[in-house]
């Protein structure tokens, strides 16, 4: 940042400032600080470097133009990098039922990464292999790791068989002719639920009759164990660097837990659920990190569905598993079916960002989010925050329906800041107790030019604007 502040300007803005009729703390009017010639500085945040990251959802539901999303995540690598992000998760890679149209969700061909003509097509929806293979090495060139989005619970796109399981036909047979031209992990209705060794059913949501069984050797050799294995084949041969499971409900813990155990590498699970003590139970079962859907749902609670910040004050799993809990404030799935009870609204988004890129977690920034236009800069803003002062234990200073502000320690030489969060039509301001002490302050994201000084106590006024959010840090003084 290379904003400065002159405190000359300081009695227009507090004339300026609207305040608070809800709260006769939040009325109070701080006195001017000492010293009104004197420049205020922002510290240099990347000389607070954390070494925290944030990894970017790389798509968003029937991405565009098909046959080159490759190219178009290729030229976009080296900014996001240089903007903070350290890894890439993009969709899933291989051929699916419906080819330059499938988003790899309806997975067939598991080796076919955009090179074998099948499902009407050679290429996937996202380019080719060749396509695939230079991204991924521009993006190890600029230290950003590559996840790949496993889907290994359903497969789709086989021939039809007689299933004698089933007493009826189904798309069960995966070979050269069908579905699975790579040739490589050929499948028939022995593979799925139910067969000669297992009548278990999960009540899979999508495609119950190819659901695989991953308790079957030859199944489990195919995905992880053996040396052409996906999972080896993805990292070894492509170059992934870790994974993201698809719909993990539709398959036992455990199959996580030996995917990871035999070929390691960053995990995040997809289990869609609030619940905070499910998605402990699952990284205590299976080691690896899960969405954290007890953030998103109170965060929808805060902002959309009830309107009430003090939900924030709830247990979530940032809490208690903070290097497991990655955090979101939007995917593709809750894009693409914009529910409300699944959903951050557009005008609440960036106050939610500002939440889960101060708090503690993994946070993961949506495409579609980071592109527009009207988002960009200030989620740039917060990823610096996050990678460099959103440090230290968390502290709750206040919280009611309206308002909500959170301190982070910081620690050592890194002096943390305080989130200050505020859903009002009205700028407000309240006076509280800091970490810091005869220092100036400034809201590094610049939504408030308010500039307040800490007393000898380290109290100090820091204020939101209506409808938006601050973070106050310390900053430095200078001449002019």
């Amino acid at each position: 940042m290379k904003t400065k502040y002159i405190f000359g300007t300081l009695l227009a803005t507090a004339l300026l400032w609207s305040c608070s009729n809800d709260d006769d703390e939040a009325n109070i009017t701080p006195e001017q600080p000492e010293n009104p010639s004197a420049e205020i500085i922002p510290i240099e945040l990347s000389n607070y470097d954390n070494g925290s990251r944030v990894m970017m959802q790389t798509f968003y539901w029937d991405v565009e133009p098909r046959g080159d999303w490759w190219n178009i995540l290729s030229e976009k690598v080296a900014v996001w990098s240089e903007a903070g992000v350290n890894r890439l998760w993009l969709p899933v890679a291989t051929k699916g039922q419906s080819g330059g149209y499938s988003m790899g969700y309806d997975p067939s061909d598991y080796f076919d990464f955009g090179e074998y003509e099948q499902h009407g097509t050679v290429e996937t929806r996202f380019g080719s292999r060749s396509e695939l293979e230079n991204l991924i090495d521009k993006a190890h060139a600029e230290d950003l790791e590559v996840i790949a989005d496993i889907v290994i619970n359903h497969n789709s796109g086989g021939g039809e068989e007689f299933n004698p399981y089933r007493d009826k036909n189904t798309y069960t047979l995966f070979n050269e002719e069908n579905g699975n031209a790579s040739g490589m992990f050929n499948r028939n209705y022995e593979n799925f639920y139910p067969n000669s060794t297992s009548d278990y059913d999960d009540g899979s949501l999508f495609y119950p009759e190819q659901n695989l069984d991953h308790n079957q050797e030859y199944v489990q050799n195919w995905l992880w164990k053996q040396d052409n294995s996906v999972a080896k084949y993805y990292k070894n041969t492509m170059g992934f660097d870790g994974w993201r499971f698809d719909y993990v409900l539709g398959f036992e813990p455990w199959v996580v837990k030996a995917w990871l155990d035999e070929v390691g590498g960053f995990s995040v699970s997809e289990l869609w659920d609030g619940r905070l003590e499910v998605l402990e139970a699952y990284i205590e079962e299976t080691g690896s990190g899960v969405f954290d859907f007890s953030t998103f749902y109170k965060l929808d609670e805060a902002f959309d569905r009830l309107n009430d910040l003090s939900h924030l004050e709830s247990k979530m799993l940032w809490q208690t598993y903070p290097e497991k809990a990655v955090t979101f404030t939007a995917n593709h799935d809750t894009e693409k079916d914009a529910n409300e009870d699944n959903f951050i609204s557009e005008g609440n988004k960036l106050k939610a960002y500002a939440y889960i890129l101060t708090h503690p977690g993994y946070p993961t920034i949506f495409y579609s989010d980071y592109e527009n236009e009207a988002f960009q800069v200030e989620i740039q803003k917060l990823i610096k925050i996050h990678n460099s002062i959103a440090t230290g234990d968390v502290e709750i200073l206040y919280s009611d329906n309206d308002e909500y502000i959170m301190k982070r320690n910081g620690e050592g030489e890194n002096p943390g800041l305080i989130l200050y969060i505020n859903t009002s039509d009205n700028t407000k301001r309240r006076t509280l107790k800091t970490n810091w002490t005869d220092a100036f302050l400034l809201d590094y994201t610049e939504n408030s030019k308010f500039v307040s000084q800490a007393d000898e106590n380290g109290e100090a006024s820091i204020e939101a604007p209506g409808n938006g959010y601050a973070v106050w840090s310390i900053a430095t003084t200078g001449t002019e």
